[in-house]
């Protein structure tokens, strides 16, 4: 663990940020490309439904977090946390804290006042730092997916 000791900068991803975002992603456990990640920036922001931000010190990307606008039959509108990843060597420092908080601002901006995270019960360390963050857990579920075959 090591701390953070210039200032961080939040801000929106620059499609350049791709190459850099991939060794981040690769962490949380999703291998994906500098192509794949910046086609899928690029698809994110040009939907303002969605939100985006890096945590950025010295140069070097720390983290990033992607949020959500969600808009349910049965519960309403909510802001849902999915996605959110700070370097191993930073953990603990207060980036993720950040990045969180920018999601919170965000949503008060856009007047949704409900924010919910799904967290995978192998992230241990996920379920220490939101209830150190406020959030309570509201239920436990599976996830079920399917990988549909392409038509041809």
């Amino acid at each position: 663990m090591s701390m953070v000791t210039s200032s961080i900068l939040i801000r929106a991803p620059r499609l350049t940020d791709a190459d850099l975002l991939v060794g981040l992603t690769a962490e949380l456990g999703y291998a994906a490309t500098a192509a794949q990640l910046q086609a899928r920036l690029a698809a994110l922001v040009s939907r303002d439904l969605h939100f985006v931000r890096v945590a950025e010190a010295a140069g070097q990307l720390l983290g990033w977090v992607h949020a959500e606008r969600r808009l349910n039959l049965e519960s309403g509108e909510r802001i849902e946390l999915v996605g959110l990843v700070v370097s191993s060597t930073t953990k603990r420092s207060g980036v993720g804290r950040l990045l969180v908080q920018s999601v919170e601002d965000w949503a008060r901006i856009q007047g949704v006042l409900q924010l919910v995270v799904r967290s995978n019960l192998v992230r241990i360390e996920s379920h220490l730092f939101y209830p150190a963050l406020g959030f309570q857990v509201s239920k436990a579920q599976q996830v079920y997916a399917k990988t549909l075959p392409s038509k041809q």
